[in-house]
């Protein structure tokens, strides 16, 4: 039985990540603040209470470890917020983000590696990036900053992973432009906050944005295929 554990599983890539992986006979566990129609397992959570979520991991785990012959960790969960440029942000948007972002990830990460050092199975690690962890945006220095650190983040388990007898792959890849609610939230800034605005309003007039089902199918493909255990940790699924 192939295990899946995807954050942020309520809706957009998440959701259709989850809704074809069930359709394809996959176990799916969801986490996310509210409940998706249809879900085959469902933790309810708020990637933003961190202290909760290595006991969360561990459980989620534990009970499926006997009959798991793989385990894969989708860190999809993510926030744009705090939109607005550097010395007009809030603290509590700025701390919030981060935990959800980055943290979040790093410890859900640690302890799937942690509970599965000596399972034999393959296990993956999946973090849904972004370019702009990899190009500056003006009004994004939270969103930028935490995709970076989840990039790097992403380099260092894939090193450390290296000599492990039983060893985690993980790739933190950018999956392009979608057409989902955190693109709702960005049209919905305006130019002080996101001098930028113009250009993703256009996307969506263009129709340049992709179908989050398109994306969530391309994203499987890829993590069920060999190349994902040879893939350089930082990927973009354009390029694939």
């Amino acid at each position: 039985m192939d295990v899946f554990i995807i954050t942020g599983a309520s809706k957009g890539i998440g959701f259709e990540l989850s809704k074809q992986l069930q359709a394809a006979g996959k176990k799916v566990i969801g986490m996310a603040r509210t409940n998706p129609e249809n879900a085959d397992s469902f933790v309810a959570i708020d990637l933003s209470n961190t202290e909760q979520l290595e006991s969360i991991m561990a459980s989620c785990i534990s009970q499926h470890r006997q009959e798991a012959t793989s385990f894969t960790l989708i860190n999809n969960a993510g926030m744009v917020e705090p939109i607005g440029l550097v010395g007009s942000l809030s603290p509590e948007d700025i701390s919030k983000a981060l935990a959800v972002n980055l943290t979040a990830p790093i410890i859900l990460s640690n302890t799937f590696i942690k509970q599965l050092n000596h399972f034999s199975g393959k296990k993956k690690i999946v973090n849904i990036s972004s370019g702009a962890g990899r190009k500056v945006y003006e009004g994004w220095g939270v969103y930028c900053t935490t995709k970076a650190g989840l990039d790097h983040f992403s380099r260092v388990v894939a090193v450390e992973q290296e000599n492990t007898q039983h060893p985690v792959s993980i790739v933190s890849i950018a999956p392009g432009i979608i057409d989902t609610g955190m693109q709702e939230t960005i049209r919905q800034s305006n130019a002080d906050q996101f001098p930028l605005i113009d250009r993703f309003v256009d996307y969506k007039e263009q129709g340049l944005l992709s179908s989050a089902e398109e994306i969530a199918a391309k994203l499987i493909r890829f993590i069920e295929s060999d190349d994902f255990e040879t893939s350089n940790p930082i990927a973009d699924l354009r390029e694939i």
